[in-house]
């Protein structure tokens, strides 16, 4: 096994900058989660790892190999697609074993690999069937399968859960990462889907608009974002964001001091976080707010509060509020996260 390396890596097509300058480390059997909004770069990376695009710029290494000069087939690299790429007139049994076809192996050791594999996805008993015949969660299986039968040093998957309907996708999320720590084999994983992200990946790399703007584990872009960004991307219901200022030595419109923050006593105009788990609506509050309208999602309530003529969310509530009701509210300072109102960065 490997990990890959990727130093300053830029695409264009025609005019368009696709991606800018990316270096990224991924280690040997790491799960890292590409993450970004649609159109940021994420497939087009992707493609280039696997030789389907090739580079305007940088340098890919799998280990200590140079691979972005190689023919694909060359790079030990594994992908499944989003739609999967299967061959409708062919069984499971043939498209599992239609890479070992093409790389020249011989048909024992095929038919034993296939089958090895089958065992693990539990295919087995569905190796003469068509993917016609196959449930959207098997036909994702076999995809995977026809990957693994390959035995690559890296795994490439772009956006492979996203034809699921959601409980589909959420046990498929599961499966996905016990079949990777089970082979060990390092993995990107593609997604716009924030949830797939924080629950799957060892590490997320967060995308916008072809830059990588912030990497670290699922808890580490959730609790200290670098930006603005980052903030609003991680995160649902997503954080509040208050355009707020400092008087007197006082942060409006919360009316707390400076001092517990750290902040310049002149720094006139800045950005608050405030997540809405943090929120707490309770009798005896700090502050007064009025409901504007209260979602029931099951296991909490996610109430719109108008504090003032800030609009704030709050999750987390185990009872319903009526619109127009007046309640009252707190959170702990600490929970503040602060950053430049014109640049978006993170402040502390």
């Amino acid at each position: 096994m490997a990990g890959l390396t990727l130093k300053r890596i830029s695409k264009s097509f025609q005019s368009l900058k696709v991606l800018d300058d990316i270096s990224l480390e991924i280690g040997d059997g790491e799960l890292l989660v590409l993450l970004g909004p649609s159109g940021c770069g994420k497939s087009t990376l992707l493609r280039l790892v696997a030789g389907l695009e090739a580079l305007d710029a940088g340098e890919i290494f799998l280990g200590d190999r140079r691979i972005d000069h190689l023919e694909p087939k060359k790079r030990q690299v594994a992908m499944v697609f989003q739609n999967y790429a299967l061959y409708p007139h062919m069984s499971v049994e043939k498209n599992l074993a239609f890479p070992l076809k093409v790389a020249g192996t011989g048909k024992e050791e095929t038919s034993k690999s296939v089958t090895q594999v089958a065992e693990l996805l539990g295919l087995l008993d569905k190796l003469k069937d068509k993917p016609g015949q196959l449930s959207g969660g098997q036909r994702q299986r076999v995809a995977l399968g026809r990957a693994i039968v390959r035995k690559p040093a890296l795994f490439l998957l772009d956006e492979p859960l996203s034809n699921l309907d959601a409980d589909l996708r959420t046990r498929m999320r599961q499966e996905i990462v016990k079949l990777q720590k089970e082979l060990g084999i390092t993995t990107i994983h593609v997604t716009h889907d924030q949830a797939e992200a924080l629950t799957m990946a060892d590490r997320i790399a967060l995308l916008h608009d072809g830059r990588l703007v912030q990497t670290g584990s699922p808890e580490e872009l959730y609790n200290n974002p670098n930006s603005v960004f980052v903030a609003r991307f991680i995160g649902s219901p997503g954080i509040n964001i208050v355009p707020s200022r400092v008087n007197d030595g006082l942060l409006l419109p919360f009316g707390l001091p400076v001092t517990d923050f750290y902040l310049e006593s002149e720094q006139a105009v800045l950005l608050v976080g405030l997540r809405p788990e943090a929120i707490e609506i309770a009798p005896g509050g700090d502050y007064s707010a009025i409901v504007q309208s209260c979602e029931y999602l099951g296991e909490q309530y996610v109430v719109k509060l108008l504090f003032g003529e800030t609009e704030l969310v709050a999750s987390g509530s185990k009872q319903p509020y009526a619109p127009e009701q007046t309640v009252s509210f707190s959170f702990e300072s600490k929970a503040l996260l602060f950053f430049n109102y014109e640049s978006g960065i993170r402040i502390g």
